[in-house]
């Protein structure tokens, strides 16, 4: 799978930019703040209808425009698709698929695959457990996009019994409602907590050994699913549910006292353990940079394991990393099928991915001339 075309319209700081990309590596080369980020993010947000960056849409537009709008032309298995998506302000988003439009954004989840690591992944390892919660449900959505609907049906079901709770616990609520609720959160929530379930099962010795090659002197780490339901979980979603709905009967009293709902995945953390304990608070920079770029690694290994090679979005790392990391870093990068890197400097790349080279800034993006392309030893 790669890109073949790369188009945006006043997306982030671009009015307007198009890359003619090609299976294998391209950098895209430039001082910080000349939108190199933003052109990869574009990316990044074709696969997954979200951003690595913000929570939300609305930074996406550009200042002063009412509306953004990515492009991309996916080449996967020799078959071409065009994908188009229009952010708007305030409005439900449209998509595009070969021009045709689609009735809903998610529809077009699965044509593009990407994995992306970034400096924001440090948060996977030192941030609360929502990101690591969400660094879940992006790759159980990558590797079976039909998990979009369950996460957003969940999503609203939780929004809509944790503002029911509030007005219970003023006093101003039917509580029978809630068993109603009990029963969408059980059922939606188990379907969600089954997939994670398996997918850490999946992820956790990729994980495992690619830490071990990035930093074979360090206690070597494990993942560790922590869930709000207590004991040993079954892996059916069936079971889940009716675990699900003791363990609300269970907390209802706590829950209308204190007005927010207190068992279900969105409670849940993916420990990261190293040596016998947590990541977070005891790893150091060095050993949380690695389990970041573990946990990535891993996500590519698994998506290429599915048969679906993604593309490989590298952000502004490599300068982050030792040695040993961008070596490992640059072994994989050197045999995906296409991988996007930015660089605020040219020396920042390994010498030996070399490939086509754009030069960022002034609102423009260049292709460099082939001998201007080649990186220097590092």
């Amino acid at each position: 799978m790669h890109l073949r075309r790369l188009a945006v319209a006043d997306f982030r700081s671009w009015e307007t930019a198009e890359l003619e990309l090609e299976p294998g590596v391209t950098v895209l080369v430039g001082p910080n703040g000349v939108g190199k980020t933003n052109l990869v993010e574009a990316a990044g947000y074709l696969a997954t209808l979200g951003s690595h960056r913000v929570a939300t849409d609305a930074p996406l537009i550009r200042r002063g425009a009412d509306r953004a709008v990515v492009r991309g032309l996916v080449v996967h298995h020799g078959r071409e698709l065009s994908v188009e998506l229009e952010i708007t302000a305030g409005k439900a988003n449209r998509a595009r698929v070969n021009r045709a439009p689609v009735p809903r954004p998610r529809d077009v989840l699965g044509i593009l695959r990407t994995v992306l690591f970034a400096p924001e992944d440090l948060a996977l390892v030192r941030g609360d457990p929502g990101e690591r919660r969400r660094f879940l449900d992006d790759l159980l959505v990558s590797r079976y996009p039909r998990y979009a609907a369950v996460r957003g049906d969940y999503d609203r079901v939780l929004r809509q019994r944790s503002a029911l709770l509030k007005t219970a616990r003023n006093g101003r609520a039917d509580l029978s409602t809630l068993d109603v609720w009990d029963g969408h959160l059980a059922r939606n929530g188990s379907v969600l907590l089954a997939g994670r379930l398996e997918l850490v099962a999946a992820i956790a010795p990729l994980a495992v050994e690619a830490f071990a090659d990035v930093a074979p002197t360090s206690d070597p780490i494990d993942l560790v699913y922590r869930s709000s339901l207590d004991g040993d979980l079954p892996g059916s979603a069936a079971e889940l549910e009716v675990r699900l709905l003791d363990a609300l009967a269970a907390v209802r009293r706590q829950e209308v006292e204190r007005g927010v709902c207190l068992v279900g995945p969105h409670r849940d953390d993916l420990e990261l353990r190293l040596g016998d304990g947590p990541a977070k608070g005891y790893a150091s920079h060095g050993e949380s940079w690695a389990i970041a770029l573990a946990l990535r690694l891993a996500s590519y290994r698994l998506l290429r394991d599915d048969d679906v090679e993604p593309v490989l979005v590298l952000d502004d790392v490599f300068a982050e990393l030792d040695s040993r990391r961008r070596t490992a870093l640059a072994d994989v990068a050197l045999r995906a099928e296409q991988v996007l890197i930015t660089a605020a400097v040219p020396e920042d790349v390994p010498a030996g991915l070399s490939g086509v080279r754009f030069a960022v800034g002034g609102g423009t993006v260049d292709r460099l001339p082939q001998e201007a392309t080649s990186a220097p030893s590092v």
